[in-house]
């Protein structure tokens, strides 16, 4: 167990807690970056990447899609964009803090797995000479880390959401993708982690921002679950909490009829944000806090990845 949540009840961890417990990460996820993940990362991400270098006369077997339209116009022949493969990618962990992720079934909770991921992800880029960044957001975005290179680097990102209290307990995924269009021109890997726990059922509120933001950039989204959230206990009467607002709900879940209401409105949850990566063509990896390995769901998404591009 990484520990409750900065920004969870109890008192802030002091710096001597603070640095074990992201050394303890560090030594949890080394392995798995150098044995296994690093290689598909590099695979996958690295050389994705392409820079604008120059425009030239169009040539037999240039593809046509590489057409400069506008300078073709204005010449009078055909002239294609030639691009060079960028030599580092910009990595951004964009990371849910809001309420909903206090919540754990074991050992640890949905953001202590979400801190770990980070570690993952955040050591595979500096292993790959990549810069990687870090924004940390709730229903706004709360602290926002320039990309950079190094080991020291990635652990301190690792720190940052460990330690970190937020000011708000809602949620805006919208927010932070859009914050991600705004502050990075260039093409990035963005990936996010959530629950993507927002809205009281129906379309995801942060469709337009979603569709936007992977239009410019990689998008991954990784979703944090835990069983316990799908899997009511049957203990008769209880009072359920919404963590971000408050709200105070009392229900029995001796009840057929309400567990039933409840397992469809989370059906219904889950096949519309199922849709909606769908329709954006996007590559969701699910993550379950009560599991323990959370390598391998991510480790099956690098070698999807690897297979289509190659």
């Amino acid at each position: 167990m990484i520990g409750a949540r900065p920004g969870a009840a109890g008192p802030r961890s002091d710096a001597r807690d603070l640095l074990q417990r992201v050394r303890r990460i560090e030594l949890a996820t080394r392995r798995a970056v150098e044995d296994t993940l690093s290689g598909q990362y590099h695979s996958v991400f690295k050389g994705r990447g392409m820079a604008f270098s120059e425009v030239r006369p169009y040539a037999p077997g240039d593809e046509v899609r590489s057409i400069d339209w506008n300078v073709s116009a204005r010449t009078g022949q055909l002239h294609v964009k030639r691009f060079v493969e960028e030599r580092e990618l910009t990595v951004m962990i964009l990371c849910d803090l809001s309420a909903s992720t206090d919540f754990g079934s074991r050992e640890r909770t949905k953001a202590d797995v979400a801190a770990e991921i980070a570690a993952l992800l955040a050591l595979s880029a500096v292993a790959n000479g990549d810069r990687v960044g870090l924004v940390l957001f709730t229903d706004r975005v709360e602290r926002a880390v320039p990309p950079r290179k190094g080991r020291r680097h990635a652990l301190r990102l690792v720190s940052e959401i460990l330690q970190f209290r937020p000011r708000s307990r809602g949620t805006s995924v919208g927010t932070a993708l859009e914050y991600l269009r705004r502050a990075l021109r260039r093409r990035t890997v963005a990936f996010l982690l959530s629950d993507f726990v927002e809205g009281a059922g129906g379309a995801p509120p942060y469709e337009r921002a979603l569709r936007i933001a992977a239009r410019k950039h990689d998008v991954v989204p990784i979703r944090i679950s835990d069983r316990l959230e799908a899997e009511l206990p049957t203990s008769g009467l209880a009072w359920i909490e919404d963590p971000e607002t408050g709200t105070v709900s009392r229900v029995d879940l001796a009840d057929r009829r309400v567990r039933r209401g409840l397992a469809d409105a989370l059906r219904a949850d889950d096949e519309a944000l199922r849709k909606l990566f769908a329709r954006l063509e996007l590559d969701p990896v699910h993550v379950r806090a009560d599991d323990a390995d959370y390598v391998s769901p991510l480790l099956a998404f690098f070698r999807a990845r690897a297979r289509r591009f190659g």
